[in-house]
C-alpha cells in the first residue's frame, strides 16, 4: 500500500519555516514550563530546537507570561536560534495581544481556540480583535478546535437540529459536525476580516483515536486549509506514543496533514524533546522524511542467546546520535542509510544484504564469526571479538566513501 498524495493546500509561511503545499511535514512541540520563567522556558525551547522541533509553542496566559515571552524571544534571536515561536492563547488572547504589541510583533504565529475566546457577542468581538492584530502584524493563525473545549453554542444548535431530524445521528457524529463547523466558520470569518487563506492553519484535536481520525477526515474533505495534526491528551509513555503514532499514521497515509505534534504526558526520566523524537521516528518509518540513519535490529529469540547483537545495535545508535550533525554537513543524504544489526543465521544474512550496510552476528549454535555486507555484497567476515569497534570502523569508512 502506498501513501496517497498530499492534499493540495496553500503554503503558510511561519518565520523561516513553510508548511503545506509541497513543503515537508513539519514537526512541532510545546514547552511545559511557565513562560514567565525566562530561564526555564529558554532552556527547554533550546532543547526542543536542538532535537529538531521546527516550530515551538508556548503558553501565554497572563501578563507575566507575556513579559517572559518577549524576553525569551529576544534571547533566542540574540543567540542565533531562529526557530518560529507560536503563542498559545486561551480566553484572554485578545487582551494580551492588544496590551503587549511588542509580543504580538515578535511571535511568529498565534494559536487561538474558538471554543474559549468568549460567548455570544463577546465571542465574535474577541475573535475579531485577535485576527485584526494578526492582520496588522502579518502573522499566520492556527484556529485550533478541541473536543474538550468545543464551542457550546455551535454544538447546541446542531444537537437541537439533530433531535428534530427524521433519522437522528449518533451523538459523536454531531460532535464531529460541530468541530468541523466551528473550524470552518472561524476560518471564513478570519478571511472576511482580512487574513489570507495562506495565513490560516486549522486543527480539530480530540482525545480518542477513532474520534480524532474521523473528524480530521471530514474536515479534509471540506476544505483545502493547511492542517495541523495531533491527538490531544494522548497520555504518557507507551500508551501516548502508540495511540498518537497510530492516529497520525492513519491520516498521513491518506495524505492528510501538514504539520504534526505528539503530545505526551511528562514522565520522570524523560526530556520534553521525546515528543520531537517520536514525531521524527514516525515520519521516518513511513518514508515521509528522514532525520537519521535507520537501524534495523533483531528482536532476539531462543537462537540468540548471546547479547552481543543487542549491545552492538545500541552502540550503533549511540554512534549515530553522536555523529549525525557532523555527518549531515559533510555527507548529504546520510540520513537515508539503512543499517542492519542481526542476531543469527535465520534472517541475518538476508536482512543485512537488503540494507545499505549490515552485519549478521552468530546465534547460539553458530560459528563465532560475523559477515558484513555492503550494498548486498559480502565485504568482510569479522571474528567474534571486538565486533563493535570493527563494525563501527567499517560503518565510518562506508559513509565517508559512499557519500
Amino acid at each position: 500500500m502506498s501513501i496517497k498524495s498530499r492534499r493540495k493546500t496553500p503554503v503558510v509561511k511561519i518565520g523561516m519555516v513553510c508548511i503545506g503545499g509541497n513543503c515537508p511535514i513539519a514537526v512541532q512541540a510545546m514547552t511545559n514550563t511557565p513562560t514567565a520563567n525566562v530561564t526555564a522556558t529558554y532552556s527547554q525551547t533550546v532543547e526542543l530546537i536542538r532535537a529538531g522541533s521546527e516550530l515551538v509553542r508556548w503558553t501565554i496566559n497572563d501578563d507575566k507570561a507575556a513579559i517572559g515571552a518577549e524576553k525569551v524571544i529576544l534571547r533566542l534571536r540574540k543567540n542565533g536560534y531562529l526557530t518560529p515561536i507560536i503563542g498559545d492563547f486561551h480566553y484572554n488572547g485578545h487582551i494580551l495581544l492588544r496590551e503587549f504589541p511588542l509580543l504580538a510583533k515578535a511571535l511568529d504565529k498565534y494559536r487561538i481556540n474558538p471554543g474559549n475566546v468568549g460567548s455570544g457577542d463577546k465571542h465574535d468581538d474577541n475573535f475579531v480583535q485577535i485576527v485584526n492584530i494578526a492582520v496588522k502584524n502579518k502573522k499566520p493563525v492556527r484556529i485550533g478546535v478541541n473536543g474538550g473545549s468545543l464551542d457550546q453554542g455551535v454544538l447546541a444548535k446542531l444537537m437541537d437540529a439533530n433531535s428534530k431530524a427524521k433519522k437522528p445521528l449518533a451523538t459523536n457524529e454531531v460532535v464531529y459536525q460541530a468541530m468541523v463547523k466551528s473550524a470552518l466558520d472561524s476560518a471564513a470569518m478570519a478571511q472576511k476580516i482580512g487574513l489570507r487563506k495562506d495565513q490560516i492553519v486549522l486543527s480539530v484535536k480530540m482525545s480518542r483515536l477513532q474520534d480524532m481520525v474521523a473528524v480530521y477526515e471530514q474536515l479534509a474533505k471540506k476544505c483545502d486549509y493547511v492542517l495541523h495534526l495531533g491527538l490531544t491528551e494522548a497520555g504518557g509513555d507507551i500508551e501516548g506514543i502508540s495511540s498518537s503514532s497510530a492516529a497520525l499514521a492513519i491520516l498521513l497515509q491518506q495524505g492528510i496533514g501538514d504539520t504534526i505534534r505528539v503530545s505526551l504526558t511528562p514522565q520522570k526520566g524523560f526530556l520534553r524533546s521525546r515528543e520531537v523524537e517520536v514525531c521524527q521516528a514516525l515520519l521516518q518509518s513511513m518514508g515521509l522524511s528522514y532525520f537519521f540513519p535507520s537501524v534495523i535490529s533483531c528482536p532476539g529469540c531462543g537462537r540468540t542467546s548471546s547479547h552481543n547483537f543487542q549491545k552492538l545495535a545500541e552502540e550503533v545508535r549511540i554512534h549515530i546520535k553522536k555523529n549525525i550533525k557532523q555527518w549531515k554537513k559533510k555527507y548529504p543524504g546520510v540520513e537515508k542509510i539503512k543499517i542492519a544489526v542481526m542476531g543469527c543465521v535465520v534472517n541475518g544474512p538476508g536482512e543485512s544484504k537488503h540494507a545499505d550496510i549490515g552485519i549478521s552476528l552468530p546465534g547460539s549454535s553458530e560459528e563465532l564469526k560475523a559477515p558484513v555486507y555492503i550494498k548486498g555484497k559480502l565485504v568482510k567476515i569479522l571474528p567474534g571479538k571486538n565486533l563493535t569497534q570493527q563494525f563501527l570502523r567499517i560503518l565510518d569508512w562506508f559513509i565517508k566513501n559512499d557519500y
